[in-house]
């Protein structure tokens, strides 16, 4: 017996199934524990905000999630796929993170440009005073700012695998954002305090990102070199992330431009529910996608990490979905009478969430390994969709829109599933160094 066992810990196989249990089992806990943080963060802004004040809340929000995708345009990606080409070299790696930094910072005004009036033209749609629209444009500030280099920075240590310590500092960020909500949102029940007691925080998250990613990389100049590779990738992204900036939060879009505040304030709320699937995401992002980005060029084992990890995610989000279902009623009392009787815009909402986060985990591997695809291709399949959902859906209802979001993210989906796939055929068979 005791033989066997010493023969099963020298197996690599042994080894690497312990690594994986570790990591697993380690960042599970780290990452249900934000997400736990960030979901009572939430309900305490649903259940203390007024339907109007939260229906700003979600607007502020949809254009805070705009801001941060037109500011980056690509550059994350063609950053993570040139770290992920050199990650073991402190300099070169430097160079990299540089460059992506001096690059999200040129877009960043761009961002500000198209978000900012486009923020004060749906708020005062919804009936905002401009004072008010103006002080929660200011608030959201602090958390565009943070993001602008933390979503460079992480891609160092999570390369490395040092995970414990991204993991403290989310708990951090996050034990920081429900003390703030907490303790001014009793006291003032308005969204730009909302958004304050989430900015700030991670404007403190983000210094101690710097910490951590620092042991990895030598602080270098912008490679201009690197910039055009970083550029090529930009440029093939960047109409699709114009489109997904629109499409990303179609649900959003169309119920602030052809709805009522009530509407608005309603799927915000139920959206807070599938934020949950952020868990998800966030494993997938530090544990699964830097891993496939550091693979070698081999068709059979890109085919056998990518399907396994589609397969656990269909799996994960069934039961997801499954318990969503059952439990509706317990969960529509968390959020509060506001939104009571919405059970079957619950379970919509749960399952185009469950089917977006397969469609963002597949275009995120995709990206990692530099497959980019055509945008007009994808795009117009899209827009497709989009007419074709628009002519035979009520769209001016929630529960229409919320169908046609789960039809919209069934196509994005097998876009980039099948797109994957046709890349990995090209490569060869084994490994070409």
């Amino acid at each position: 017996m005791k033989a066997y066992i010493e023969k099963l810990q020298s197996n690599p196989s042994y080894t690497k199934l312990l690594e994986w249990g570790r990591l697993l089992s380690v960042t599970s806990l780290a990452q249900i524990f934000v997400q736990v943080i960030g979901f009572l963060s939430g309900i305490i802004v649903i259940r203390f905000l007024s339907l109007e004040e939260y229906a700003f809340y979600t607007l502020a929000n949809t254009i805070l999630g705009t801001m941060t995708l037109l500011a980056d345009g690509g550059v994350s990606a063609g950053v993570l796929s040139q770290s992920g080409k050199v990650w073991k070299e402190k300099s070169k790696l430097g160079k990299v993170l540089a460059t992506g930094l001096s690059l999200r910072k040129k877009l960043a005004f761009f961002s500000l440009c198209i978000s900012v009036p486009l923020l004060f033209f749906l708020l005062k749609h919804h009936g905002s005073s401009w004072l008010m629209a103006t002080l929660i444009a200011l608030a959201l500030i602090p958390a565009f700012y943070a993001d602008l280099s933390s979503a460079l920075l992480v891609i160092v240590p999570k390369l490395h695998q040092d995970i414990p310590p991204i993991l403290m500092n989310d708990i951090k960020v996050g034990l920081g954002r429900l003390f703030l909500t907490t303790f001014l949102i009793f006291i003032f029940p308005f969204t730009f305090i909302a958004l304050l007691a989430n900015g700030l925080p991670r404007l403190y998250g983000n210094i101690q990102l710097k910490k951590i990613a620092a042991p990895y990389f030598k602080p270098e100049k912008v490679d201009p070199k690197i910039e055009k590779k970083i550029w090529s990738t930009v440029k093939r992204m960047f109409p699709g992330v114009l489109y997904y900036c629109f499409s990303g939060q179609i649900m959003l879009w169309i119920i602030s431009f052809f709805g009522n505040t009530t509407s608005l304030a309603q799927l915000g709320a139920l959206a807070r529910i599938a934020v949950i699937l952020g868990l998800i995401t966030k494993l997938s992002q530090t544990l699964v996608i830097p891993r496939f980005a550091r693979l070698q060029e081999e068709r059979k084992r890109l085919f056998k990490y990518y399907l396994q990890i589609c397969f656990f995610l269909v799996l994960i989000i069934a039961a997801f979905i499954s318990v969503g279902y059952l439990f509706a009623e317990e969960i529509l009392w968390i959020l509060g009478d506001k939104y009571s009787g919405l059970q079957f815009e619950l379970l919509l909402v749960l399952l185009g969430g469950g089917i977006n986060l397969l469609s963002a985990i597949s275009f995120e591997l995709n990206i990692s390994r530099d497959w980019i695809i055509n945008p007009l291709f994808s795009i117009s399949l899209s827009i497709a969709t989009m007419i074709i959902g628009a002519i035979f859906l009520d769209i001016a209802q929630l529960t229409g829109v919320l169908i046609f979001n789960i039809l919209l993210a069934v196509v994005q989906f097998l876009i980039n599933f099948v797109y994957g796939f046709t890349r990995m055929k090209k490569l060869p068979s084994i490994s070409i160094n």
